[in-house]
């Protein structure tokens, strides 16, 4: 499509979440950019383009404040799983892969957000044992293919599960531990000069593909790599992204460790500021609210994940009312086992209702669809430029069918989207003005091929990794009784809802 074509998109019922309205409006579009908004009929230079979008609703791309792209081939894998046994878990999930298959995962992660009104995602990708920069370029270049904007964070640490997690390597037999107490994580200053690599050639179009680091867990990382990771983004004007007390065990080892909360020890370390996006933030205190609230960070609220792997609640409207900026993510497919926006708006509507009694403390739809939008695309340093229907934004835009039952009757946008739609309304899908999925139908992919390939892929990994999996499966009971002893530790906050559970629940 010539950029300097003009577009006229008409027909449409323009989203407007603020006044819980969709009036009827006509929508200018030029080399990406939504130019003006006008009413039906609205005037055009002739030569314009014009898209029919009558019975559609047209809403910003929702943003995906948080996913792995390495978890979309792990969809469905995994049941009764905290977030402790998923990393257990991990070199059977992730091991083995070539180039291809790092495209190809990422391929099919961006494809399935594209297919369920998703147009830009912070994905925290993890290449094993570190960053390499064919790796990254491979990861982008699949959310470059399908048409997405991406945020791409190697997600990184110098140290392993066992080196987090005192005392883990004890509940395993002796005739394990030898074995066990041999894995290494990479060392430091190689990952860091991973990381310096990445950064000197990023070859992509920030507009579209921009790279951030992401240090995992900061019981994962040593107190050098986070304060140097924190120096390299300063230094590139780049984000920083980390899990931060997303399960109760890392509260309370945190706070064993430090003496002090994962965020206060953050904060004292100096890397809290507004370029960092926290993720999860389950076992956030008051406090550490406040923190990142005053440092201008945002928290990536993965609502799905955290009920899926039984994390908790996270107080994420505690976090709106503290001023923090806050968005929405589905965590990875391989701990979410999918990448729709909608479901975690609507998860994200109905755990904060069971947080307090006053319903005034529960989170709005029209607050949601604004975190899923507005929300992320900040926390993704995309700032105003995406998330938003209104000229001068890029035009990133999901057509929902309103003859699907979802909308019918259509009564509340807002209401609709958070507690009705499920994605199976996205009709079409645009970014910069230009469609990615046209009538359901992939523009710049062969969907076929790539079910295809994906197939054929994962069951050679799956038939690769077998070993690994059946080792760790074998060991997966004595991880689950060191990390429910740990969570029945004393935690000065409680974000599980009920009662704790005992070792036989």
């Amino acid at each position: 499509m010539d950029p300097n074509l003009m577009t006229v998109v008409r027909g449409g019922l323009l989203l407007e979440t603020a006044s819980r309205s969709a009036p009827a409006q006509d929508l200018v579009i030029q080399n990406g950019v939504l130019r003006e908004i006008g009413e039906p009929g609205h005037e055009v230079p002739e030569g314009t383009l014009e898209i029919d979008a009558t019975g559609m609703l047209l809403m910003p791309g929702l943003i995906n404040a948080h996913t792995h792209g390495h978890g979309s081939l792990g969809k469905g894998l995994g049941d009764r799983w905290t977030l402790e046994h998923l990393l257990h878990a991990g070199p059977w999930l992730i091991g083995g892969r070539g180039l291809e298959d790092k495209h190809l995962a990422a391929t099919l992660n961006a494809a399935e957000m594209v297919l369920k009104g998703c147009t830009a995602a912070y994905d925290l990708y993890f290449e094993f044992p570190l960053p390499t920069l064919e790796g990254m370029h491979a990861v982008a270049k699949g959310y470059k293919d399908v048409g997405v904007r991406s945020v791409i964070a190697p997600m990184m640490a110098d140290r392993t599960l066992l080196d987090a997690n005192p005392g883990l390597l004890d509940a395993f037999p002796e005739s394990d531990q030898k074995r066990l107490s041999k894995l290494r994580a990479s060392p430091t200053a190689e990952i860091l000069s991973a990381c310096r690599t990445l950064l000197k050639d990023w070859p992509f179009d920030p507009e579209r593909t921009k790279l951030a680091l992401a240090p995992t867990i900061p019981l994962h990382c040593s107190d050098e790599f986070i304060i140097e990771c924190h120096n390299l983004a300063r230094d590139h004007d780049v984000g920083l992204h980390m899990h931060l007390a997303e399960s109760r065990i890392q509260a309370v080892t945190g706070m064993k460790r430090y003496g002090k909360t994962l965020t206060a020890h953050l904060d004292e370390l100096g890397f809290l500021e507004p370029s960092f996006t926290a993720a999860h933030g389950v076992w956030l205190d008051d406090d550490d609210l406040k923190r990142l609230a005053d440092n201008g960070c945002s928290l990536a609220h993965n609502p799905g994940s955290n009920l899926r792997l039984g994390s908790g609640i996270a107080p994420a409207r505690a976090a709106v009312s503290r001023g923090l900026n806050v968005g929405i993510g589905t965590d990875g497919s391989h701990c979410a086992d999918n990448q729709n926006m909608f479901e975690a708006m609507r998860f994200a509507s109905f755990a904060s209702r069971i947080m307090s009694a006053d319903t005034n403390e529960w989170l709005a739809t029209d607050k949601i669809v604004a975190m899923a939008t507005e929300g992320s695309a900040r926390a993704l340093g995309f700032g105003d430029d995406i998330g938003r229907l209104v000229p001068g934004a890029k035009a990133d835009i999901v057509f929902l069918d309103l003859t699907n039952i979802n909308f019918v009757p259509f009564n509340d946008p807002v209401n609709q989207i958070v507690h009705t739609e499920d994605s199976s309304a996205v009709q079409s899908v645009m970014v910069d003005g230009e469609f990615v999925l046209k009538d359901r139908r992939f523009t710049k992919i062969n969907y076929e091929q790539l079910c295809h390939d994906v197939e054929d892929t994962v069951d050679r990994l799956q038939g690769a990794n077998a070993d690994a999996r059946v080792i760790a499966e074998n060991l997966e009971g004595m991880v689950s009784q060191f990390c429910v002893g740990l969570a029945g530790e004393p935690y000065h906050i409680h974000h599980w809802c009920g009662h704790t559970p005992s070792p036989h629940q």
